[in-house]
């Protein structure tokens, strides 16, 4: 599946597309689903789909509600644990196995978390075309992030040539392709060796890989953006030494009408 444009991507894994649906859909706000597992020690539910993004790659969990019958629930974490994906809810009595469930996304949250997520590709396709370097770690919040590159070093001035390099790729409008590419087609491709595909587990086949077309190409499981253009705009909030060759950039995501 491809979201849009590729013309010959391979299939999502078995079963992926009809039951993770945050992987071909990061758009999708609200879902019905049955309830597949029960732990009321943990006070957590798994689904036979889900919209919910389980976190992963850095980026956060999604919140929500959850609602059955008469019964309502804030979703307050999500999971992957033992081969499921878990949703801890904020209720005594959470709903009985098979029973049928309405989820409903916290969107604002979610939508601002693609925002940052792409932002961050961004960030990382910059400096791979200026210095040829991989990125080495990051995390992200709601509207900020980080990513760390080895780099000798860093200064203001980096900080503000980047900040504008990355505006200038989110006002290209850049279009955002998600593939599912064979681990023999993948493991060939330069553009992902970099971000070391090669480290993910041999039995993930295919890989979910994310396409700034043009700009950034990875492996990747979060949620983004259809365009660069979707991001509003990037400022670049803090440039630190980490040590020798570790260098850390900070961003904050904002409106188009604050750059």
């Amino acid at each position: 599946m491809a979201v849009p444009g590729n013309k010959t991507p391979a299939a999502p894994p078995p079963g992926q597309a009809g039951t993770e649906l945050f992987a071909t859909d990061a758009y999708r706000r609200e879902f019905d689903s049955a309830v597949e597992a029960v732990d009321r020690e943990q006070g957590r539910v798994a689904l036979a789909r889900t919209a919910f993004y389980p976190g992963g790659g850095g980026q956060p969990h999604d919140l929500g509600t959850l609602r059955w019958g008469a019964g309502t629930a804030a979703v307050t974490k999500v999971k992957r644990d033992g081969g499921r994906i878990w949703h801890w809810l904020d209720t005594p009595e959470p709903p009985d196995t098979g029973t049928d469930v309405f989820g409903e996304l916290d969107w604002d949250r979610r939508h601002l978390l693609m925002r940052t997520h792409t932002a961050l590709h961004i960030l990382c396709g910059v400096i791979w075309t200026e210095f040829r370097i991989p990125v080495t770690g990051g995390n992200m919040d709601p509207g900020k992030g980080r990513l760390d590159f080895p780099l000798e070093s860093m200064s203001a001035e980096l900080g503000q040539r980047v900040e504008a390099r990355i505006n200038d790729e989110i006002a290209a409008a850049r279009e955002i392709v998600v593939t599912f590419l064979g681990r023999d087609v993948a493991d060939s491709d330069p553009a992902l060796i970099r971000t070391s595909a090669n480290l993910i587990p041999a039995e993930i086949d295919p890989l979910r890989v994310i396409d700034i077309v043009g700009l950034d190409k990875q492996a990747d499981g979060g949620t983004h953006v259809l365009s660069t253009a979707e991001v509003g705009s990037v400022a670049v909030t803090g440039t630190e030494s980490k040590g020798k060759g570790n260098k850390r950039i900070r961003l904050e995501v904002r409106p188009p009408t604050a750059r």
